[in-house]
């Protein structure tokens, strides 16, 4: 900015201040030529600056557009320097098609071309000045338009370390994504906030402020006010440098320091459908095993092995679920990886207690940050120097400084870094017998800032007290460089921090001479590749981690926890819009620290938070070392909401297995916002306290102090609650409804034309998974016809990879109808061998939202009548209760059915089928007419 005049430096300071001024950088690139290439379908430009000037730099003259329709339903659009290669993210890091080796030769032609059209999306262009936009076929929609405007935003600007581009946007639009960053206004974008993304180690508490992971997408969800369809669709500007994004409402504009403009377009139409196209590209998310979906229990601050046995203990006294046992740096010695502290956690101990935990079902799960401590008697560090696998500068491993004092940091980006960790690995998984490996710190975090040195004569860290995080180093400010004083300053941290700011100096280069100005953002992506490879080779099963910094891919990988949150209401509030932008982001596998990292937690609030944590798809209690203690045995109303909360969930946990193979094999998120299920129900597209595990499980908790209630929304449709299924709440059109909600409770409610698969449920996820199978099979509040179908997953959950095929998975699909005055419940079994070795069995079926009288009779199972004297089945009939009077009340009425006794094996196709007193239509073909299946039985 030096380069600037005062007065247009003022005007800009101005400007960046509000969000909300034109930028008249430069006057845009004119396009020379555009021809398709001989090889493939894709498209080869070439862009000339209109007028160069110095503002954040010299223009790049020449830019290379490539356009290509990669599938049907993605567009890829790239820009860069057209002489010379520029930093993009690696392509073995991220597997995708590579555009063409730039080869710095040009030329200038006729523009003959006009349009570029695929199967649903059309880039479309202007020569003079450049511009494109893309819209889809089927209605004539524009998704993405850099077309200037002299109110909204400037021309495509291009230099080395400042790139700029916009889009104008339709009032209807609702943008969801930018991340990762915690925002008090819900899960929406809102004009006029600030989002930058550039990894750093902030307090999750503070809102609206670059954290830990970067992922430069956004889906656009809009409602076609005439026809009242709705349609989504994605945009993901690959790029791994730091960048600010304006929104403006009409507008976004990206601006960011490095790197190429690299666009990829999903266009949907169904939010479900543009998760399923972004991790087609990006990676599917990781399959993660049974016993991670079960509660998990952590603390900094667990000082010897004897405090963790007492929390396992206590946890089984108060008859709370718990699967898996964390220890954070604890264990450690002088919090140096891959150690043990031979004083408080003696190897002998710390096994005795991991082979008594193991034989019962229960995990553990440890810590690791990526500083190794510089310690000549550290073999870490010894084999690593010996390897040559630390980020440099100036020739020498580059200082900083965490937890165990002086450290270096890895670098994930040379094959021999990722072959060394993996051998450290490797070695402490035989001193340990470790069941997951959880990566902190690596955005990367550093106490200090800039170059330093070790002092002489002066203990550092102190080892007085508890940890700490002053800086004891001797350090001094980088700034000779352009790469740690960039002209152009993004909003790092929330004020403009240099960019090296308690992290890696930014000219500190990688292998290869990349720098870590570029590189900074996917240091916790390369190391959960790293750690995920490591763990694989070392266990030879399915690889469980949960990484704090992510980017763009890491979901193939990692879970995440969204990091040091706040015990308040207003970070419980948070947490939830969090948990779903992971869900769009690739990343399903996440959840906040239950009842807040630190400071103290209030009762009443660590009450709530685990009727809402109970339902995370990652469900971590996680406390402070300084904080007071948080299990959720320590208060007695906390244990009874966590019994009552967990005890759902382990009721739930086939369902969720089942929705983390589909988010394995599609991407689509665990935890939803409900737009997800009802795009077309605009109420719903601003909803960020209530939420959705798959399409049909909403969540309704109190996120309030003193509440007793909880006003909920009910898109259209029938609501059974899960806790006493013979209440419903009837929505014809959509309504809020003010539920009650005692302290110890949470309002569950499974929508119409589910089938659930649930079993007993357990103390330990292990225990859990042997009991019998019930189904929960929904159809709406006194319906007179109606289909329905569920799923179910099930295999030897460590196996390396999760798929049927193998001989060790089995596949369910469950289907039920109703009409011609009987019911339907049937199943088809893919592999079925699988679970039929496990003589899993479903011992009940509870249908509801019957319409008649109730009174079942003509009990048949598999074609063969069944009589209280050959089997002892028990059915039962419950009138369902109105929580609110539905819309035709006084016509209406409907029936809860419960047969019990069943005993029909998950593995093997079943059908049973009972007729119901009057009150059922009577023309059963009309029923299967209208939902295209044929009933077989």
């Amino acid at each position: 900015m030096a380069s600037l005049s005062p007065l247009l430096l003022l005007a800009f300071i101005l400007c960046f201040s509000t969000l909300q001024c034109s930028n008249a950088i430069g006057k845009g690139y004119r396009l020379i030529s555009i021809e398709k290439s001989p090889d493939d379908d894709s498209f080869i430009g070439y862009l000339q600056v209109k007028q160069r000037n110095k503002i954040y730099g010299s223009d790049i003259t020449i830019l290379r557009l490539f356009v290509k329709h990669e599938t049907d339903h993605r567009l890829h659009v790239h820009i860069t320097d057209a002489k010379k290669q520029r930093w993009e993210v690696p392509y073995n890091l991220l597997l995708r098609e590579q555009p063409p080796t730039v080869t710095g030769k040009w030329k200038k032609s006729p523009v003959t071309v006009q349009e570029i059209s695929g199967p649903e999306l059309i880039f479309s262009f202007t020569t003079d000045p450049f511009s494109f936009a893309v819209r889809r076929r089927s209605n004539g929609e524009t998704i993405f338009n850099t077309t200037s405007s002299d109110k909204a935003f400037g021309e495509m600007v291009f230099k080395d370390q400042y790139l700029e581009i916009s889009t104008s946007l339709p009032k209807e639009a609702s943008l969801y994504g930018l991340g990762e960053n915690s925002r008090a206004n819900g899960i929406k974008l809102v004009p006029n906030e600030p989002y930058t993304l550039f990894t750093e180690d902030v307090w999750a508490f503070k809102l609206n402020t670059d954290l830990y992971g970067s992922h430069p997408v956004y889906m656009d969800l809009r409602n076609d006010v005439v026809g009242g369809k709705a349609y989504a669709h994605s945009v993901l500007l690959l790029n791994s440098n730091g960048m600010d994004v304006f929104y403006r409402g009409s507008s976004l504009t990206y601006k960011v320091i490095g790197g190429v403009l690299d666009f990829y377009f999903f266009d949907g139409p169904s939010p479900l459908n543009v998760v399923d196209q972004y991790t087609s590209l990006i990676g599917r998310p990781a399959a993660m095993p049974y016993w991670s979906l079960g509660f998990h229990q952590c603390r900094w601050g667990y000082r010897n092995v004897s405090v963790v046995e007492d929390v396992v203990d206590n946890y089984q006294k108060a008859k709370i679920p718990l699967d898996v046992i964390w220890n954070d740096a604890d264990y450690m010695d002088g919090y140096k990886d891959f150690t043990l502290d031979i004083v408080n956690f003696p190897r002998a101990k710390l096994l005795s207690f991991l082979d008594k935990i193991h034989k019962m079902g229960i995990k553990y799960v440890v810590i690791t940050d990526p500083g190794i401590g510089v310690n000549a008697s550290y073999g870490v560090y010894q084999r690593g120097m010996a390897n040559d696998v630390f980020i440099k500068y100036e020739g020498k491993p580059f200082l900083a400084q965490v937890w165990p004092g002086p450290v270096y940091f890895p670098d994930f980006l040379n094959p021999k870094t990722v072959s060394w960790w993996g051998d450290e690995i490797r070695r402490f998984n035989e001193l340990v017998p470790i069941d997951g490996l959880w990566i902190d710190m690596n955005e990367v975090s550093n106490c200090c800032s800039g170059l330093c040195t070790i002092p002489e004569g002066k203990e550092c860290p102190s080892k007085k007290g508890g940890p700490g995080v002053t800086c004891c180093l001797d350090c001094k400010n980088i700034t000779k460089t352009r790469w740690d004083d960039p002209p152009y300053k993004i909003n790092a941290t929330g004020f403009n921090a240099s960019l090296g700011f308690k992290t890696i100096a930014t000219s500190a280069y990688h292998y290869n001479g990349v720098r870590e100005y570029d590189a900074h953002s996917i240091y916790g992506f390369s190391e959960a590749i790293a750690t995920h490879k490591g763990l694989l080779a070392s266990q030879g099963k399915r690889p469980f981690i949960l990484s704090r910094s992510t980017f763009v891919g890491s979901g193939k990988y990692a879970a995440h926890w969204t990091g040091d949150n706040e015990g308040t209401w207003e970070s419980l509030q948070v947490s939830i819009s969090t948990m779903l932008n992971f869900g769009i982001f690739g990343i399903p596998m996440v959840g906040s620290d239950i009842c807040g990292f630190f400071p103290p937690t209030l009762e009443e609030l660590c009450n709530r938070w685990i009727q809402v944590g109970a339902f995370y798809p990652f469900s971590r209690d996680h406390a402070y070392y300084y904080a007071p203690r948080k299990e959720l045995y320590q208060w007695g109303t906390v244990a009874e909401s966590a019994r009552n909360a967990l005890g759902m969930r382990y009721k739930l946990l086939p369902f969720l297995y089942t929705l983390n193979y589909e988010a394995h094999i599609t991407g689509a998120p665990i935890a939803r916002p409900l737009f997800f299920s009802f795009p077309d129900y605009t109420e719903c597209y601003g909803l960020s306290r209530q939420f959705l595990l798959g399409s049909s499980l909403m969540i309704s908790p109190v996120l309030e102090q003193g509440q007793t209630q909880v006003e909920a929304l009910f898109p259209p449709g029938s609501w059974y609650y899960m806790f006493d299924m013979s209440q419903v709440v009837v929505s014809k059109n959509g309504k809020h409804v003010t539920l009650p909600a005692p302290l110890n409770v949470v309002n569950v409610h499974v929508y119409q034309n589910t089938i659930v698969p649930m079993q007993q449920g357990g103390l330990i996820s292990k225990e859990a998974r042997t009991t019998p199978f019930s189904l929960v099979v929904s159809f709406p509040a006194g319906a007179s016809e109606g289909y329905t179908t569920g799923k179910l997953f099930l295999d030897e959950d460590e196996l390396p990879e999760m798929k049927l095929g193998n001989g060790q998975s089995t596949y369910v699909e469950f289907y039920a109808s109703v009409g011609n005055e009987s019911v339907k419940v049937w199943s088809q079994v893919k592999e079925g061998e699988f679970a039929v070795s496990k003589g899993w069995v479903i011992e009940k079926v509870t249908v509801l939202g019957l319409k008649g009288t109730g009174q079942a009779s003509e009990l048949h199972l598999n074609g063969n009548p069944i009589s209280k004297e050959t089997k002892a089945i028990e059915v039962s009939c419950t009138e369902q209760k109105y929580v609110v009077g539905s819309e035709d009340e006084g016509k209406s009425q409907s029936f809860m059915v419960e047969l019990i006794g069943l005993e029909m094996l998950v593995g093997k196709d079943f059908n049973i089928s009972w007729k119901m007193a009057s009150g059922l239509v009577k023309d059963a073909e009309n029923v299967f007419k209208k939902y295209g299946q044929a009933i077989k039985l």
